[in-house]
């Protein structure tokens, strides 16, 4: 080959020895080459996880884009960083032997807080951070981005134990410190470690030269790993995680995919003799897909969509795939519950009427007494969950209502006498008990658990908020303030809600599911 082979490379120090890594070996079987470096989105946007800037290929699409234009005539990457779909005309010219495939914690002053409740653990990877949380949940994760050197860096100003680097990245530029270690528990990155080279598909005579320095073990290990990917369609933005090797004539297989918050994991073992192994990723894709990988990649994909409603109360799996394909949801608890304790005497004499507004008050009861302690002769309940628990747990239910107003508007006509005892919180913002005081029955109140308001602010593209009770939304006005749909389980929470919404609406049953409902709705 008489002309001389660009080398297109970012200009961080890592991606410029991987650069001249190539160069050399370019050079060593008689090519001429020239380094042309060139900044890349990811370089240059250090402000935002990866994750959120919404590019393919954050790291390769500047070079891409060279090479079409002409620019160069190769690109080096971290093979980890290369979208496992090429842009239309370029290819993968070659592989270099691979180097360290795991990931190193970096910690500050010693390994202690492994084995503590909290610790603060920096990495801008969402798979190495749902990996984390799965082996740590009660540890915070914070965002580290830029270049090894600036990462380093960052992870010695800040109040931080640990952050989490490729050991290659490390290794390769001569900055990995002596307080570290290789986390082999990790699964690493697709093709974590390797160095790729693309070129141009109908450059034939640059491809033969980047041919010559192919790695062929690399090259079949990083593709399952890449196919793997590709299949669950997973991206930087997905935490998935593959690891191929070859050992006795045969490939080893190992893939994991997992929630954003390490929750949930699936993972995925197989080997195959070498030769026979062509079918090894999809194997190990289809596996992890029939235990609930379609599931999990549909929440992970709705999750980096904006968020548009809010449930002040956790949701459950099952209720979260009941919501339009228009809606994308995230759930918290606005309220915290602390169950009261509460002495013998609170049943001396025993009530005969007893009136319970919420599944809280029924395990109050049941964290105090037995249920054989508990034989009331009449107990009203509000909402059907909170009577079939009542049923399940303590005995039969009188009569019940939807909402608290209406109950007590019942109580005031048939219940038998005129004192009854209500199992409540100590913030109540129902009329139940004034109405009846108002019409002079005796109420005698109870204080079974205390609510305690622990509202987030949620995002500014929130449009609607979930509530469930008058005190979830005094909690979300304790930490938001914008004018939101408001979306209630009851009249009386509406009747709340208005104090503060001006688009309020109300389900016609006090379930979950129909709150739900009432939000498919709006965004049908």
């Amino acid at each position: 080959m008489s002309k001389t082979i660009r080398i297109g490379t970012r200009d961080s120090e890592l991606a410029l020895w991987q650069a001249q890594t190539v160069q050399q070996q370019l050079e060593h079987i008689g090519y001429k080459t020239e380094l042309v470096p060139v900044k890349s989105t990811g370089d240059l946007v250090l402000d935002k996880p990866i994750y959120e800037l919404g590019i393919t290929g954050v790291f390769t699409k500047t070079l891409d884009i060279a090479m079409l234009n002409g620019d160069i005539d190769i690109a080096v990457h971290s093979l980890k960083d290369v979208p496992t779909l090429l842009p239309k005309g370029i290819v993968q010219a070659a592989v270099l032997k691979r180097g360290n495939v795991k990931d190193c914690l970096v910690y500050k002053t010693n390994e202690e807080f492994l084995s503590q409740r909290d610790a603060i653990i920096a990495t801008g990877s969402l798979r190495r951070r749902a990996q984390w949380l799965n082996r740590y949940p009660t540890h915070t994760l914070v965002d580290l981005r830029g270049n090894v050197n600036s990462r380093l860096q960052k992870l010695e100003d800040n109040d931080w134990n640990a952050a989490i680097f490729a050991a290659a990245g490390l290794g390769r530029i001569g900055l990995r410190p002596e307080q570290s270690f290789n986390l082999d528990w990790m699964l690493p990155a697709p093709a974590q470690g390797a160095i790729m080279i693309t070129a141009m598909e109908n450059d034939d005579e640059t491809r033969a030269a980047c041919a010559e320095i192919n790695h062929e073990e690399t090259e079949i290990c990083t593709t399952i790993e890449r196919r793997f990917l590709n299949l669950l369609e997973g991206g930087c933005s997905a935490p998935i995680g593959a690891l191929a090797f070859i050992k006795n004539e045969e490939v080893h297989f190992q893939g994991v995919l997992l929630s954003l918050d390490g929750s949930k994991k699936i993972d995925v073992q197989r080997s195959a003799p070498l030769g026979k192994h062509d079918d090894l990723a999809s194997f190990c894709a289809d596996y992890i897909i029939e235990r609930g990988g379609n599931r999990l990649m549909d929440d992970l994909k709705k999750s980096s969509k904006t968020v548009n409603v809010y449930s002040t109360k956790t949701l459950t799996d099952d209720q979260k795939q009941l919501f339009h394909e228009a809606v994308v949801s995230e759930s918290s608890d606005f309220i915290k519950i602390s169950i009261n304790r509460m002495t013998p005497s609170v049943l001396r004499p025993m009530p005969k009427n007893v009136i319970i507004t919420s599944k809280n008050a029924v395990e109050a009861l049941l964290t105090n007494f037995v249920p054989q302690e508990l034989p009331f002769e009449n107990i009203y309940c509000v909402g059907r969950r909170t009577k079939r628990l009542v049923e399940r747990k303590i005995g039969k239910v009188k009569h019940t209502e939807n909402n608290a107003k209406a109950l007590a508007e019942h109580l005031i006509e048939f219940m038998e006498g005129t004192t009854a005892t209500y199992f409540c919180s100590d913030m109540r913002l129902d009329e139940l008990p004034s109405i009846l005081k108002d019409n002079h029955i005796d109420l005698h109140e109870v204080v079974a658990y205390e609510t305690k308001y622990d509202a987030t602010k949620i995002p500014q593209s929130v449009e609607g908020v979930m509530f469930y009770s008058p005190s979830t939304v005094q909690s979300y006005k304790q930490e938001n303030d914008d004018d939101v749909v408001a979306f209630c389980i009851g009249e009386t929470t509406a009747k709340e809600a208005r104090k503060h919404f001006k688009d309020v609406r109300t389900a016609k049953m006090p379930t979950v599911e129909s709150v739900i409902k009432l939000v498919n709705e709006y965004y049908a």
